[in-house]
C-alpha cells in the first residue's frame, strides 16, 4: 500500500525544480509504476529487501526513461534538452531507490512490533510445516502471527503434543472463520492435488492468501521475484479474477470489437444468411440454449446449417458433422466457423465474451460435470465465441477432459495477451478451414 505512492511522489520529486521537462518526469513516473505494476513489483512479500529487487527496479526505470526520451528527442530535437531530461530522470530513479529502502524499513519495523500482522494458517504436519511455523514464531519481520496446523487425518499421528494442530483438512473454511485467519500456506500436506484444487478454487477461499511450498524447493524457479520465509521458498497463488478493472477491460474490448466486427462483417452475413434461406428455407438463424457464467442459461444465435427432427434432438445429439441433412452450404459454414458469426450480437447482449471456455448445452453440462469433476470449474468466467481449447485443435470427437484442463489454465492464467493470441489463431484456424 504503501510503496505505489512513495515510488511516484519519488519519481516526480525534480518536476518541482525543473519546471522545463516537468511533464516528461511526471509521464515517466507513471509508465516505471506501470512497469513496476507489470512485473509484480507491487505485490505482498513475506521477505522485504530492497537488495532483492534492485535489478529490476533500475531495469524498469531504464526502459520507462528510454521510452520517453524518445518523446522528448522527437519533440525538442536538442541534444541538450535530452542530456538535461535523462539527468533528472537519474536524480529521480535514485530517489525512488531511496524511498523504497524507507518503505521496506518502515513495514519491516510495523511488523517487528506487531503493529502489521495476518493470521496464518499452515497446511500441513511434516518437518517443512513445523519449520514454518517455528520461524513465523521467531521472526515477525514476516508479518504472519502462526494460528496452527491443518492436517488431514492419515498424518495427524506424526505432530508433538505441543504441536497447535486446530482441525481437520476437511474442516478448513469454518476453521480459517474462526481463528480469523488471513493467509493460508500449503506445506507438506499429504494429501493428492485432485483433492487441492477444489479447495483453492472454491469462491469462499478467495478471501484469503494463499501460498505454498514448492515440492522441490531445493530447485524452486529463481525467475521473476522469489520469496522465502527463513531459508524456505514460498509462492504465492495466483487465482484468476475477472472482477473489477480486469473485467471492466475485457467486456469494453467486447463491446468495442463486437460492434466493429459486426459492421465490417455485415456483407458476410448477408451472404452467409442468403445462402442458408436458398439452402434450407425459411428460418436462417438456429435459437438454442446453452449455458453460461455461473451456470446460467441463455440462448445462443447461430446461422443453421441443417434442421432437427425435434427439440429434443437437438439438446442431446452430439455431432452432427458427418449428417446427411448437412447440405454443401451447411458444410461450409460449419468448416470455415462462419455459422458462428451471428454469436457476434450474443457478445453485444454480455451473454458471452469473445475469448472464453466455448459455450455448451444443459444436457451435456450435466453429463460432463458429474464425469469430469473439472469441467463445472469452465464456468467461473463468461463463456466465448472462440477458446483456448478450440485453438488447440479440441473440437468436435475430442476428450472433455482434455477441453476442461485448457479452458481452466486459461481461466487461470488470463491476460490481454493471451486473449490475442487465442484470437490470432482463431482467424489461422480459419482461414485454413480448420472448422468441423
Amino acid at each position: 500500500m504503501m510503496s505505489l505512492p512513495v515510488d511516484l511522489a519519488a519519481f516526480s520529486l525534480p518536476a518541482f525544480w525543473y519546471l522545463d521537462h516537468w511533464k516528461s518526469i511526471i509521464v515517466a513516473a507513471g509508465v516505471s509504476a506501470m512497469l513496476f505494476a507489470s512485473g509484480g513489483l507491487y505485490r505482498a512479500r513475506r521477505h522485504l529487501s530492497i537488495l532483492d529487487e534492485l535489478p529490476t527496479l533500475i531495469g524498469r526505470m531504464l526502459v520507462a526513461a528510454a521510452l520517453v526520451s524518445i518523446a522528448v528527442a522527437a519533440r525538442h530535437l536538442s541534444v541538450e534538452d535530452i542530456a538535461s531530461f535523462l539527468r533528472f530522470v537519474s536524480v529521480s530513479a535514485a530517489l525512488v531507490l531511496v524511498g523504497r529502502a524507507f518503505t521496506y524499513a518502515s513495514v519491516r519495523f510495523a511488523r517487528r512490533r506487531r503493529w502489521v500482522e495476518h493470521s496464518a494458517i499452515i497446511l500441513g504436519g511434516g518437518p517443512v510445516a513445523i519449520e514454518l511455523a517455528r520461524l513465523l514464531r521467531r521472526y515477525p519481520q514476516y508479518g504472519l502471527r502462526f494460528a496452527g496446523f491443518v492436517d488431514v487425518e492419515t498424518t495427524t499421528h506424526e505432530l508433538k503434543e505441543s504441536t497447535p494442530l486446530i482441525g481437520l483438512f476437511d474442516d478448513l473454511e469454518e476453521i480459517a472463520k474462526m481463528v480469523d485467519c488471513d493467509v493460508i500456506i500449503i506445506a507438506d500436506i499429504d494429501c493428492p492435488e485432485s483433492q487441492l484444487l477444489p479447495v483453492a478454487r472454491s469462491p469462499l477461499m478467495a478471501n484469503y492468501d494463499l501460498w505454498m511450498v514448492p515440492r522441490l524447493r531445493d530447485f524452486a524457479s529463481q525467475g521473476g521475484n522469489p520469496d522465502h520465509i527463513g531459508a524456505i521458498p514460498v509462492v504465492r497463488v495466483r487465482r484468476p479474477t475477472l472482477s473489477g478493472p480486469k473485467w471492466f477491460v475485457k467486456r469494453a474490448s467486447d463491446i468495442v470489437l463486437s460492434s466493429i466486427a459486426l459492421v465490417l462483417l455485415s456483407p458476410i452475413l448477408l451472404l452467409c444468411a442468403i445462402a442458408v434461406r436458398l439452402e434450407g428455407g425459411p428460418g436462417i438463424f438456429f435459437h438454442q440454449q446453452r449455458i453460461g457464467r455461473y451456470g446460467k442459461p441463455f440462448h445462443l444465435i447461430k446461422f443453421r446449417s441443417m434442421r432437427p427432427v425435434n427439440e429434443t434432438e437437438s439438446q442431446t445429439n452430439w455431432s452432427v458433422a458427418h449428417d446427411p441433412r448437412v447440405g454443401p452450404v451447411g458444410r461450409f459454414i460449419r468448416r470455415t466457423s462462419l455459422d458462428e458469426l451471428p454469436q457476434l450480437w450474443n457478445i453485444l447482449r454480455g451473454d458471452m465474451t469473445i475469448v472464453g471456455p466455448r459455450p455448451e448445452r444443459p444436457y451435456f453440462v450435466d453429463q460432463f460435470s458429474a464425469e469430469h469433476p473439472d469441467y463445472a470449474m469452465r464456468h467461473r468466467v463468461p463463456v466465448g465465441l472462440t477458446g483456448l481449447a478450440q485453438v488447440s485443435g479440441l473440437r468436435g470427437d475430442t476428450p472433455i477432459s482434455d477441453r476442461a484442463r485448457f479452458d481452466n489454465y486459461y481461466i487461470e492464467n488470463w491476460s490481454i495477451w493471451l486473449d490475442a493470441k487465442v484470437v490470432l489463431r482463431t482467424v489461422s484456424e480459419v482461414f485454413r478451414g480448420g472448422g468441423r
